[in-house]
């Protein structure tokens, strides 16, 4: 059987000069999905799976291509395998493939175990709006195949569209679908498959928090992160702290205290606002220039005196803190921290790429937990 897909390949910041709600992405082009493969079909596979009108292309196009919820509406459905190519991070470097609901990859001439065997994630969306019975089949019958061709996947549930249902009824969902799924899965004898349930919608903040969490997974270097932003908060008296991808507003990385989704949601509220002014005022006349580059910094300071503080660390990520009025007294401290933290981010990067080019992305993780030992211990001031 011949499924085809429509590539979109992403270019961000490099292309661009400044950031419109749909950059970084060229034309589109279709092709087989039995040709041979090119350079980028290396790359870490996500593979986006469920029924018709689940979801899915609208996921897509709101993370990752910055498209209004309400322009989804109009969205066709499916009916070719999407593959978007997202380079829009250092870290953040993989696959995007949108499947249509109504194709059966199970079926005998098709090749499903090529596809599984290059994917890192698989996320299957179930509508909570709809009667879900079916869908949990599906999900059912796709991890289970799924898992035994490739049993490194992480396998990831979205519950979308809770935008719709009360607080009460979006727990009640959530544990009925968590218990379906699970005692499928034990009658199939497949304890050792993991599941991990998120309750989505485009229409807020849900959906990118989601897709941190499934990105993360996806990302070698996340424990190197997590012990630089430790780092850095702790010496410099900051109560949270973010790394994004300025793009999607994913955060590859927090430090490890928990999350809260007010002060996820006040983050990515920041990093539209100075994209968007910058955008107005931070381009040359002739249109010329970059929305965000080295040079960008902002700080609000809020009725509550709690401060958030944003500041670039490489073309494609942003660092986005949130503290006390009190604390920010202390800026050169922070700024000092903030350039020891940077220049450590920039190492681990250099030593990513080095590792790629020589023994391949099987050689990531090790050698930037290693950097960090050598060149990001906390001095004195920090």
């Amino acid at each position: 059987m011949s499924i085809q897909y429509e590539e979109q390949l992403s270019d961000s910041y490099g292309v661009t000069d400044s950031f419109p709600k749909d950059f970084g992405y060229g034309g589109e082009e279709e092709a087989d999905i039995e040709e041979s493969p090119t350079a980028s079909d290396s790359k870490p596979r996500i593979l986006l799976m469920g029924l018709r009108r689940s979801g899915k292309s609208s996921i897509q196009k709101v993370v990752f291509h910055k498209m209004s919820p309400n322009e989804t509406l109009f969205l066709e459905s499916t009916n070719k395998i999407y593959k978007d190519d997202i380079s829009s991070s250092s870290f953040v470097n993989f696959q995007i493939w949108d499947f249509p609901g109504q194709v059966d990859f199970f079926d005998p001439t098709f090749d499903y175990a090529m596809i599984f065997r290059g994917t890192g994630a698989l996320i299957f969306v179930i509508d909570a709006q709809d009667d879900y019975v079916e869908a949990l089949d599906r999900l059912h019958h796709t991890v289970s195949q799924a898992y035994r061709v490739n049993p490194d996947i992480n396998f990831e549930v979205f519950i979308h569209k809770v935008d719709g249902l009360s607080d009460d009824h979006k727990i009640e969902t959530q544990r009925d679908i968590h218990q379906r799924a699970n005692d499928n899965l034990a009658d199939a004898s497949l304890e050792k498959l993991h599941l991990s349930f998120y309750l989505t919608s485009i229409y807020d903040h849900s959906i990118f928090e989601a897709f941190s969490k499934v990105v993360q997974k996806l990302i070698p270097q996340l424990p190197t992160l997590e012990n630089l932003l430790n780092i850095f908060i702790s010496n410099s008296g900051i109560e949270k702290a973010f790394l994004f991808d300025v793009v999607s507003k994913i955060y590859i990385a927090t430090d490890s205290s928990p999350v809260d989704m007010q002060s996820y949601e006040l983050c990515c509220d920041m990093i539209d606002v100075v994209i968007d002014v910058s955008c107005i005022y931070g381009l040359r006349e002739d249109g010329s220039g970059s929305a965000y580059d080295k040079e960008s910094m902002a700080i609000i300071k809020l009725n509550n005196t709690t401060v958030l503080y944003l500041k670039e660390v490489t073309k494609f990520l942003a660092l986005v803190c949130i503290l006390r009025e009190e604390s920010f007294e202390r800026k050169g401290l922070i700024d000092y921290n903030f350039h020891c933290f940077r220049k450590a981010i920039h190492e681990v990067f250099e030593v990513g790429v080095s590792a790629q080019r020589s023994l391949g992305p099987q050689a990531l993780g090790s050698p930037c937990s290693k950097a960090v030992a050598l060149n990001c211990t906390p001095r004195n001031t920090l």
